[in-house]
């Protein structure tokens, strides 16, 4: 009998609060989604763009990734082995005074998440453009694996997530 693996359950649980969040709490909008198969190396990968409603300017990407390591392993029942879904977060804003800016994100980041984390901020622009600042790309890695074990966590973990945009609109 097929019994789904971490990220099949843990993407159901995701999508499902998530929605509950634009559809039902109205908190947040869905701006972007996206469910991959990478069929080289089988891989599986969850993306769910949103911002706060109302707050267009910083939108948070929740990324939930299994590998072909972790899918194997879970489904051969590897002894000894360590799998689960890599959880990642993005938030893209953007940024007039880089240096002041970057250092305020990275404090408020660490604030909410505390050593959790491992974060990166990436800037760009668009060449020709005459907007001036940049766009900051900040990366939230978090350091373990998660697995269905970790499902009564995904609500507060969402709310730290609209705590982080709420910050993050105010910097």
């Amino acid at each position: 009998m097929y019994h789904p693996t971490h990220f099949e359950n843990l993407k159901v649980a995701f999508e499902n609060r998530i929605y509950d969040l634009d559809n039902i709490d109205e908190k947040i909008t869905i701006v972007n989604r996206s469910d991959r198969t990478d069929f080289a190396i089988l891989s599986r990968e969850l993306s769910i763009q949103f911002t706060l409603v109302n707050q267009p300017d910083v939108t948070a990407e929740v990324l939930l990734a299994a590998s072909l390591e972790d899918l194997a392993g879970e489904i051969l029942e590897t002894p000894d082995a360590t799998y689960g879904c890599t959880l990642f977060l993005r938030f893209y804003k953007h940024v007039h005074d880089a240096r002041e800016q970057c250092v305020k994100i990275e404090d408020a980041l660490y604030a909410v998440w505390e050593n959790d984390i491992e974060l990166t901020q990436t800037l760009s622009f668009t060449y020709g453009e005459d907007a001036p600042g940049y766009m900051n790309q900040i990366e939230v890695k978090f350091k373990v694996k998660i697995s269905e074990e970790n499902m009564r966590e995904i609500p507060p973990f969402l709310e730290h997530v609209l705590k982080t945009l709420e910050v993050l609109n105010k910097v």
